[in-house]
C-alpha cells in the first residue's frame, strides 16, 4: 500500500487531486495506505488544513512525515517550476511520480525532464484521463470496425469559459497547454504519429486587459498514412464543450467527453447506413486513471505503460512545435515523425 505526496496546492492539487484521492481511498482497498495525504506548497502560504491532509512547509519536512520508498509524489507544480522541484523529490528518494499535464512545455525541459528521470530511476506516469477514458477506449474500437471503414478525418473541439483563472495569473502560459494535451494524446493513439501541418492562437481580451496567447489555440495534424485531424480550443466561448468527430468512408462517428465534474457520462453517436445510434458511456476517467496508476507501482513497474508515456512525450514534441509556429517562431528541430525517438527516449536507460 502507498502514500501520498501532494506537491503544488493549487487548483489541481487541492482542487482536484486532494478530492479524488479521498473517494478512491475510501474504494481502492489494499492498493491506499491508512495514513493522512501530505501537502506541501514549495514557495506559497500553506492553505488551511483540511480533513485527511496534513500541510507541511517543506519537502524535507514531508521526508519527516512519509517513506520516500512507499510513497507517491502527485506533482501538480506549474510547467515552468517543474524540472526543478522534479529533481528535488529526486534526490530526496521519491521515485514514483504522477505529474499533471503536459509533461513539459516544452522540448528543453522535456529533455531535463527525462534526464532527471533517467538519472534518478523514476518510475513516471503522467494525469492523462482522456486517454483511460471509457469513450476513447469505445473510439478506438470503432476505428478497428470494418463495417464503418477507414478513417478519412478527424476534430476535436475543446471549448471552455476560462476568463477568471486566466486573467488570475495562471500557471499556464498557452492555450495549447490547456485542453489540447488531451486531445493530442488520444489523435495519437487513434491515428498513430503525426507531424504538425499548421498551427494559430490568440490572445484572451477582455475589455481593455490582454492575456496573451491564453484566447484560443487551434492546430492541425497530418498522420502516418495521411489521415488529417484538427484541434480547436477557445478558453472564452460561452458554454463547455468536448466533442471528437470521426469522419469514415462508411459512416460518422460523434463522442462527447464529460465536461464537468458533477457528472461523469460520456455520449457517442454512431451513424451508418443512414441511421443514428446513441450510446451513454459511464466514464470515470480521472479516477481510472488514478487507481491504474498506483495498481502498477504497487506492481513494481512504472505508472504508465510504455507506450502512454512515449505518447505524452510526442505531444509535449509536437504542442512545443505548434506554439512556435503560431507566433512564428521556427522549429525547434525538423518537423518529422520521430515516434522510434520518443521511445527511446522514455526507457529512462534501463
Amino acid at each position: 500500500m502507498l502514500c501520498t505526496l501532494i506537491v503544488g496546492l493549487g487548483r489541481a492539487g487541492l482542487g482536484l487531486h486532494v478530492p479524488l484521492l479521498r473517494r478512491a481511498r475510501a474504494q481502492a482497498l489494499g492498493t491506499f495506505a491508512d495514513h493522512p495525504i501530505v501537502g506541501v506548497d514549495p514557495g506559497n502560504t500553506p492553505p488551511i488544513e483540511q480533513r485527511d491532509l496534513l500541510i507541511t512547509d517543506s519537502l524535507h519536512r514531508a521526508c519527516d512525515l512519509l517513506d520516500p520508498a512507499r510513497t507517491v509524489v502527485h506533482l501538480c507544480t506549474p510547467p515552468a517550476v517543474r524540472v526543478e522541484v522534479l529533481r528535488e523529490v529526486a534526490t530526496l528518494g521519491f521515485s514514483r511520480i504522477l505529474t499533471e499535464k503536459p509533461l513539459a512545455g516544452d522540448r528543453e525541459a522535456l529533455r531535463s525532464i527525462l534526464h532527471v528521470a533517467r538519472e534518478h530511476e523514476l518510475r513516471l506516469s503522467v494525469v492523462a484521463p482522456w486517454l483511460h477514458s471509457a469513450l476513447t477506449q469505445r473510439l478506438v474500437q470503432l476505428v478497428g470496425d470494418q463495417r464503418l471503414g477507414a478513417v478519412r478525418s478527424v476534430s476535436v473541439t475543446q471549448h471552455k469559459p476560462r476568463f477568471r483563472r486566466s486573467l488570475g495569473g495562471s500557471s499556464h502560459t498557452s492555450a495549447f497547454d490547456v485542453e489540447a494535451p488531451h486531445a493530442v494524446g488520444v489523435l495519437l493513439r487513434l491515428l498513430g504519429d503525426a507531424r504538425v501541418y499548421s498551427a494559430a492562437g490568440a490572445d484572451l481580451r477582455v475589455g481593455r486587459t490582454t492575456v496573451p496567447r491564453m484566447g484560443s489555440a487551434r492546430l492541425e495534424l497530418r498522420h502516418a498514412g495521411g489521415v488529417r485531424s484538427e484541434v480547436l480550443s477557445d478558453l472564452s466561448a460561452p458554454v463547455r464543450q468536448r466533442q471528437i468527430a470521426l469522419e469514415m468512408a462508411e459512416g460518422r462517428v460523434v463522442g462527447h467527453y464529460a465536461v464537468g465534474e458533477d457528472d461523469d457520462f460520456a455520449q457517442l453517436e454512431i451513424t451508418r447506413d443512414g441511421h443514428t445510434a446513441r450510446e451513454v458511456l459511464r466514464d470515470d476517467s480521472l479516477m481510472s486513471c488514478l487507481t491504474q496508476a498506483y495498481r502498477r507501482f504497487i506492481d513494481g513497474g512504472d505508472g504508465a505503460d510504455t507506450d502512454d508515456l512515449g505518447l505524452h512525450v510526442r505531444t509535449v514534441e509536437l504542442l512545443d512545435e505548434a506554439k512556435r509556429l503560431a507566433v512564428g517562431e521556427p522549429a525547434a528541430v525538423p518537423p518529422t515523425a520521430r515516434g522510434t525517438r520518443s521511445k527511446e527516449a522514455i526507457t529512462h536507460g534501463r
